[in-house]
C-alpha cells in the first residue's frame, strides 16, 4: 500500500500547487483568463461547484457537502478494495492517482466552496467551452488504470 500512498500523495501535491499557483500567484481568479499557448493551452478560471464538465451545478451547502461525502466514499471503496484485491504495481499506483485527485477536488470544495478548474484546451478548429485541473485529469487517468491494470495480480 506503499505505493497506493506515494502516487496519491505526489498526485495531491502537484494538483494542489498548480492551483495555488494559478490561481493566488497569477491572480487568474480575478484575471479570468490568460492565453498560454493558443488555442492548445490557455487558462481560463473557472468555479466548479458541480461534477465533471459543470454537471449538477449546485450553489447550496448541502451540494457541497454531498459531493464531498461522495468524494470520500469513493476514496474509501478505493482504499478498500486496493487492500482486498491487491492489483499489481500498475493497479495500485492507478487507485493512488485517482485517490490524490479526488482528495485534491475535496481540499477545494473545502477551502473555495467550489473545485477551481483552469486548463483549457482546444485544437483544430473546435472550440473547447470546458475547464478542468490536474486533480480531474487524475481521476480520469486513475479510473482508466483502475480498468485496465486492477485484475487479480498481487503486488508484492
Amino acid at each position: 500500500m506503499r505505493l497506493v500512498f506515494w502516487s496519491a500523495f505526489w498526485t495531491f501535491l502537484v494538483d494542489q500547487a498548480t492551483k495555488y499557483l494559478v490561481v493566488h500567484l497569477l491572480n487568474l481568479r480575478l484575471l479570468g483568463e490568460m492565453d498560454v499557448f493558443p488555442p492548445y493551452l490557455n487558462l481560463r478560471m473557472a468555479w466548479n461547484r458541480g461534477i465533471n464538465f459543470g454537471l449538477f451545478q449546485g450553489d447550496s451547502d448541502a451540494a457541497r457537502w454531498i459531493l464531498i461525502a461522495i468524494a470520500l466514499a469513493v476514496v474509501a471503496f478505493v482504499v478498500v478494495w486496493m487492500r482486498r484485491e491487491r492489483p499489481g504495481r500498475w493497479g495500485l499506483i492507478s487507485g493512488g492517482v485517482l485517490i490524490g485527485g479526488a482528495m485534491g477536488n475535496v481540499v477545494d470544495r473545502l477551502l473555495y466552496g467550489a473545485v477551481a478548474d483552469f486548463l483549457n484546451m482546444s485544437c483544430c478548429g473546435i472550440e473547447n467551452p470546458f475547464a478542468f485541473n490536474v486533480a480531474d485529469v487524475a481521476i480520469f487517468a486513475g479510473a482508466i488504470g483502475l480498468i485496465v491494470f486492477g485484475g487479480a495480480k498481487k503486488a508484492p
